[in-house]
C-alpha cells in the first residue's frame, strides 16, 4: 500500500466505524433501556389500576387469581406457562398472588412491604403490589413494543450507515485535499532532479503542507540562484585568469621571438601580472577552505586599538597617495575580544583597500571601535561614492559588481568582501553593510562577548 491518500481513506474509514458503532451501540443500548422502564412503568401503571378497579366492583379480593388469569391485557403480558411478574398482597400483607419463593397465604417482609406499591380504594389501602420482574415484556416475540424496538434497530443501523458512508466520502475528498499538495512537490522535486532550477509549486493551503510548499519554493529559488552565480563565477574566475595569463604569455612570445626586448619596463609587467594571478588563486584558495571548515584560525586575546592602528600604518602611505585622511578612533578600554589577529587583519585590509578605491581625493576613511552590552563592533566608514540600494544585498557574493561594465583593477581578485565575510563569521562574529549614494558606506563588523577573551 503506497499511496497516501488510500491510506488516509482507509484510516478516515476505520475512524468512521469505529465511531459509528460505539455512537449506535451506546444509543441502541439507551433506547432499549428507556423503553424497557417505560414499558415496565405502563404496565404496573395499568395493573395497578385493573386491581383497584377489581376490588371496587367485588368488595373483595375473592377470586382475584382467576380474575388475573383470565384478564386479558394482563395475560397479554405474561407468556404461556410464566408465573406472574408481581406479588398481590391484602391490606394486611397476606399473599393473594405469589410465585415459587412466595407462596400464596405468605407474608411480605417488613422490607418487602416497604417497596410494594400500595393500592387505593377510595382513600383506603386494600392491598398491595410488588413487581419482581419484568424486563422480558418487551421480548414477547408479538410484542408491540419488540416491533418497535427492531424498527427503531433498523433505522439506527441505516443512520450508522449512511453516517459511515458519508465520513467515507469526506474522508477521501480531505485525504485528496491533503495529499494534492504533496504530489505537487513531488513533481517539483522530479523538476529539480531533471534540472529544471527555481521550478514553484503552488501553494494551495495556509497550514504546515502550505508552508512545507512555501520553503520548497524558497529552496527551489535559492538552487537556482546558487546555480547562476556559479556559472557566473566560473564565467568570472575564467576571465580574470585568463586575463593577466593573456598579458604574461603575450610577452613571453615576444621576448622568445625577439619581437621584444627585455628591459625593467616589460620585467614589471611581467612581475605585476604574476602577482595578480597569484592573489587571485591565493583567495581562491582561502574561499574553498572556508568554506570546507578547513581554515585554519589563530584564535586569542586581541587588542583592538593596536590592530587598528596596524591596520592604519599598514595603508596610511596608499591612502595618502591618493589624498584621502586615514583616522581610528578607539579606546584603550576597549575589552580584548577572542579573534585572529592575522585573519582580521586580512579582513580589515580588504575592507580598507576596496574603500581607498572609491572614496574620491580629499575624502576620509575612519576606522572606529567600540562596545555595547552585548558585543564589540568595529567600524569603517567612508565618504566614497556610496552603494546602489539594489545593489548592497549582494556586495558579498562572489565576483559580485555593483556595475558589470568594471573590470577588475590591478591588485583586485573581486573575492574581497566574500572572503571578509567568511573570515568573520569563522571567527564567531558577524559583518553588515549599509550606504547611500553620495554620501559613503559603512561597513560594520559586531563580535558577542560571548566570544570575548574575558568571558564577559
Amino acid at each position: 500500500m503506497r499511496s497516501l491518500t488510500l491510506k488516509l481513506t482507509l484510516a478516515f474509514l476505520l475512524v468512521a466505524l469505529i465511531g459509528t458503532i460505539l455512537v449506535a451501540g451506546f444509543v441502541g443500548a439507551r433506547i432499549q433501556a428507556e423503553f424497557n422502564r417505560f414499558v415496565l412503568n405502563r404496565f404496573q401503571a395499568d395493573l395497578i389500576a385493573t386491581l383497584a378497579d377489581t376490588y371496587e366492583r367485588n368488595g373483595s379480593w375473592q377470586n382475584i387469581a382467576a380474575m388475573v388469569a383470565h384478564n386479558a391485557q394482563i395475560r397479554r403480558r405474561i407468556p404461556r406457562g410464566a408465573a406472574a411478574p408481581f406479588l398481590l398482597t391484602d391490606a394486611r400483607g397476606e399473599i393473594l398472588i405469589g410465585n415459587a419463593l412466595h407462596p400464596v397465604g405468605d407474608h411480605l417482609s417488613a422490607r418487602d412491604r416497604a417497596r410494594a406499591v400500595p393500592i387505593t380504594v377510595d382513600g383506603k389501602t386494600v392491598g398491595r403490589v410488588l413487581f419482581t420482574d419484568g424486563a422480558w415484556m418487551v421480548r414477547l416475540p408479538q410484542s408491540l413494543e419488540l416491533q418497535f424496538l427492531k424498527q427503531v434497530r433498523r433505522a439506527t443501523v441505516l443512520a450508522a450507515l449512511g453516517a459511515t458512508l458519508i465520513a467515507v466520502m469526506l474522508g477521501a475528498l480531505l485525504a485528496y485535499t491533503i495529499t494534492r499538495p504533496l504530489r505537487d512537490l513531488k513533481t517539483g522535486t522530479h523538476m529539480i532532479a531533471k534540472g529544471k532550477l527555481g521550478y514553484q509549486v503552488q501553494v494551495h493551503t495556509k497550514d504546515e503542507i502550505g508552508d512545507l510548499a512555501n520553503s520548497f519554493n524558497r529552496m527551489s529559488s535559492e538552487l537556482a540562484r546558487a546555480s547562476k552565480m556559479r556559472r557566473q563565477m566560473t564565467a568570472d574566475i575564467a576571465h580574470d585568469l585568463r586575463t593577466p595569463l593573456s598579458v604574461i604569455l603575450g610577452y613571453a612570445e615576444a621576448l622568445n621571438d625577439g619581437k621584444l626586448s627585455g628591459n625593467a619596463e616589460t620585467y614589471s609587467i611581467l612581475h605585476s601580472e604574476a602577482l595578480h594571478l597569484q592573489h587571485l588563486i591565493e583567495d581562491l584558495r582561502t574561499l574553498s577552505l572556508a568554506d570546507a571548515g578547513e581554515l585554519s584560525l589563530d584564535m586569542q586575546p586581541t587588542d583592538i586599538q593596536a590592530l587598528l592602528q596596524r591596520i592604519a600604518a599598514a595603508y596610511q602611505a596608499a591612502a595618502s597617495e591618493h589624498g584621502i585622511a586615514l583616522q581610528v578612533d578607539a579606546s584603550s578600554s576597549l575589552p580584548a575580544v577572542r579573534m585572529d589577529p592575522e585573519r582580521m587583519m586580512q579582513v580589515l585590509g580588504n575592507l580598507v583597500s576596496n574603500a581607498l578605491r572609491y572614496t574620491p581625493a580629499g575624502g576620509v576613511i575612519r576606522l572606529t571601535a567600540e562596545s555595547d552590552a552585548n558585543s564589540l563592533i568595529l567600524r569603517l566608514q567612508d565618504t566614497g561614492a556610496g552603494i546602489p540600494p539594489e545593489s548592497l544585498p549582494y556586495v558579498f557574493e562572489r565576483f559580485y559588481r555593483a556595475d558589470p561594465s568594471r573590470h577588475i583593477g590591478e591588485g583586485e581578485s573581486g573575492l574581497g568582501l566574500a572572503i571578509a565575510k567568511s573570515l568573520v563569521e569563522l571567527q564567531g562574529g558577524s559583518i553588515s553593510v549599509r550606504s547611500q549614494l553620495g554620501q559613503g558606506t559603512i561597513f560594520e563588523i559586531r563580535f558577542p562577548y560571548s566570544k570575548s577573551a574575558n568571558g564577559v
